[in-house]
């Protein structure tokens, strides 16, 4: 009997993380293993309300689902708590999965996990079992060698024990990698300091489970980031994923997705449009939200802008008064779209982005300029690279009263723009980066390389 080889994968359960993790299960699956893709019951029942008739996760994916221990009400965007509470209930139920495959005679037992760095504890359940344990890290690997230089950090005096930053600044990790504001760390974006401690707790945890894995896949490519996977051998760059992603098809998705936006796209002449979207964790005051609207309207130019449901927090219309009838056609704002498809689009001329690291690498691997307005986490280092490292765009600033105001959005849209040299360095990067997923590329290699090895290993 032919025993195909068998992985479980776990996402952390956030959009940014799920659909990254699902588009590296789709490739594995292509090579005749199976995959058991685990999601929290929240998530799953998200992603299934979200398909449409013709999404297909492929042969060999198995979709599952396990509590997330939170209750139905709960805030599941406090990623602190929802941390602390999939602790305490995931594991369990991730060793009954395991044993249940185990005791199923038509199935074929697992032998490999692969787990998101942000859930790296699964390690643990995959060496108890003798699985061949795998991380997979899904943003920037500058931000995981960070996380992996926390030692040195708590003993030079950079941090403090919990993660405080001891004083704000600029340090590099290795004389060739860029250099990083220490108030940009991960751990300390999150707003406030009870998440900030959480959330440095996973950052210290990726230690543990680097040690553990026999594999650390990272979704970036050598060509991105050259000095950290030159400092840091053990990471893989198998990526960027969505690079060598043909049909820009993203099954993961969270939201159910307008595409009719292509086709007001394809009315748009080339290099025209503003697409703004700030991911599915963004959320602004009336004053922000409005200030936006305010600034893409006094561009005079056309914009696709993603505004999910909960976006804002105001129930209410928050837009403008007599916006929507001011921009007419000339503006168009969807709920969620597929931002693979958009940035493809040949109208695109800019994103105006949060920076998350798919964001970054989709816009990256389309030749696309960016504007940057991060959120938190990641995304304030993900703009170094884009501004300061790449120079493919350009920051957001806020004024004095912590807002970005209408005139610097159209300042620097403009500025974005009328500089040509943004356009030609982002194309050059697309180029860099869409070799490294070829055939011949490196990171296309390492990832038939891992495929080859995980069946050697069955």
């Amino acid at each position: 009997m032919n025993v195909a080889p068998h992985i479980l994968a776990i996402p952390f359960p956030a959009q940014g993380h799920v659909m990254p993790l699902m588009e590296l299960a789709q490739k594995i699956a292509k090579h005749g293993f199976k995959v058991t893709f685990v999601n929290t019951e929240f998530n799953h029942s998200r992603v299934v309300n979200a398909l449409s008739k013709n999404d297909d996760f492929g042969d060999g994916i198995r979709l599952v689902s396990v509590p997330d221990g939170l209750e139905p009400w709960e805030d599941r965007t406090d990623l602190g708590k929802l941390s602390e509470s999939m602790l305490r209930v995931i594991p369990g139920k991730l060793e009954e999965i395991i044993q249940n495959v185990k005791n199923d005679v038509d199935d074929d037992n697992i032998t490999c996990i692969i787990a998101d760095s942000g859930v790296g504890w699964a390690l643990e359940i995959a060496v108890k079992f003798s699985l061949t344990p795998v991380i997979f890290f899904p943003a920037a690997a500058a931000i995981l060698a960070i996380n992996l230089s926390i030692p040195k950090m708590l003993e030079n005096g950079i941090i403090e024990s919990d993660g405080t930053i001891t004083k704000n600044q600029i340090i590099q990790l290795s004389p060739a990698m860029p250099a990083m504001d220490t108030k940009t760390f991960v751990w300390a974006c999150f707003g406030d300091s009870a998440t900030n401690k959480i959330m440095f707790e996973i950052c210290m945890n990726c230690n543990t489970s680097a040690k553990l894995a026999k594999w650390i896949l990272c979704n970036s490519s050598y060509e991105l980031e050259p000095a950290v996977f030159t400092s840091l051998p053990e990471m893989l760059p198998i990526g960027p994923l969505s690079a060598s992603n043909k049909l820009g098809d993203k099954p993961g998705s969270f939201w159910p997705e307008d595409l009719a936006c292509l086709s007001w796209l394809d009315q748009q002449p080339d290099c025209s449009v503003i697409y703004v979207a700030y991911g599915s964790f963004t959320v602004f005051d009336q004053t922000q939200f409005q200030e936006l609207a305010l600034g893409l309207e006094l561009t005079n130019r056309p914009f696709l802008w993603v505004v999910r449901p909960d976006m804002t927090d105001n129930t209410n219309d928050v837009y403008p008064e007599g916006f929507k009838e001011r921009i007419g056609s000339r503006g168009k704002m969807v709920s969620w779209t597929s931002q693979v498809k958009v940035l493809r689009h040949p109208a695109i001329a800019c994103f105006l982005s949060h920076c998350g690291w798919n964001s970054t690498s989709e816009g990256v691997s389309n030749g696309v300029p960016f504007l940057c307005w991060p959120y938190f986490a990641d995304q304030l280092f993900n703009q170094t690279y884009i501004c300061d490292v790449w120079k493919v765009g350009l920051r957001c600033d806020k004024d004095d009263t912590g807002v970005v105001n209408k005139g610097e959005i159209k300042n620097k849209i403009d500025q974005l723009l009328g500089d040509s040299n943004f356009k030609a360095r982002a194309m050059n990067l697309k180029e860099k980066v869409v070799n490294s997923v070829s055939e011949d590329g490196s990171s296309n290699k390492n990832l038939s390389n891992f495929i080859k090895c995980l069946k050697k290993l069955h």
